[in-house]
This record gives C-alpha cells, sequence and structure tokens, in this order.
C-alpha cells in the first residue's frame, strides 16, 4: 500500500477517534483527496447537527463540492474510517469520486451498534414488500416533469 494513502486513512481514522471524544456523532471520519491533497474532511454530525443525512462522507462529499464548485468529484479519492452505509454510498456514486478507501467494515460497525445491514436488504426488495409502507401516486403529473427536463436546452446534465 502506497504510503499517502496510510497517511490519509490515518487522518480518516483520527477525526473518528476525536469525534468520540467531541460527541459530535458517530465514530466516523472522512477525508477526500485530490491530487494528494485533502480538499474536504469531516466527520459525522448526525446528533450534534439534527441532520441524519450528516454522516462523515456525505458532510465531506458537500465540503469537497462547495470547495471546487462542482457537483462532479471526478479524479478525487475518498478515504474513510468505515465502510460507507448505504446512503453514503450512493452519494459517493453520485459525486462521481474515482476511489474509495475503508477501514472498519459494516459488520464492525454493526457490532457498536450502527446496524444498518436491513437498509442493504430491503433494497434489493421489491418496494410492495419493503417494511416501510410506500406508495406511488400522480405518476403521470411527474413523467411529464421528465419529459419537460428530456426536452430542455437548459438543463445541466449530471
Amino acid at each position: 500500500m502506497e504510503e499517502q494513502h496510510l497517511k490519509f486513512m490515518e487522518h480518516a481514522i483520527s477525526l473518528a477517534e476525536r469525534n468520540i471524544h467531541e460527541c459530535l456523532g458517530g465514530p466516523f471520519g472522512a477525508v477526500i483527496v485530490k491530487d494528494n491533497v485533502i480538499i474536504a474532511e469531516s466527520q459525522n454530525l448526525v446528533t450534534s447537527s439534527n441532520d441524519p443525512t450528516a454522516h462523515a462522507e456525505v458532510s465531506a462529499i458537500r465540503k469537497a463540492c462547495e470547495k471546487l464548485q462542482t457537483f462532479d468529484l471526478s479524479g478525487c479519492v475518498l478515504y474513510t474510517s468505515c465502510e460507507p452505509c448505504p446512503m453514503c454510498l450512493g452519494a459517493v456514486y453520485w459525486s462521481r469520486i474515482s476511489e474509495l478507501f475503508y477501514a472498519g467494515t459494516r459488520t464492525h460497525a454493526a457490532a457498536a451498534g450502527f446496524d444498518d445491514e436491513f437498509i442493504y436488504n430491503e433494497l434489493g426488495l421489491p418496494v410492495a414488500q419493503r417494511q416501510l409502507p410506500t406508495h406511488q401516486i400522480l405518476a403521470e403529473e411527474a413523467n411529464m416533469l421528465f419529459k419537460a427536463w428530456k426536452d430542455s436546452e437548459n438543463k445541466t446534465l449530471y
């Protein structure tokens, strides 16, 4: 393993460790690097911000996008202290981060009380079989929006 990868991962882990003591959220830290320079970092801020989406990875992605003034983080590398949950993994894919390194596994996280396995399982089920009651309404109206988007000359693709 290249020395720089170890250095950046150690930094992500130190953010997670600091978060335990500062009580900002769970024991998670994330660092985003571009051209071997840290451009954004964050800890899990869920409980301190009352935002269930303020996981370390999502928070770091938001900061990186703001700093680079883009929603496309191609060429960036994410180092995170734990295997990303489904939400964070989705954000990684949507942001087009080029490479992901993680330390702890979701199994380790589950043993500490951060079990998101049920979300992974739910995503594989048909909508009607999921635990969260989900209903589709006004489908035609929504489909008209997609047609309008497709026909628009003013859109920014992502």
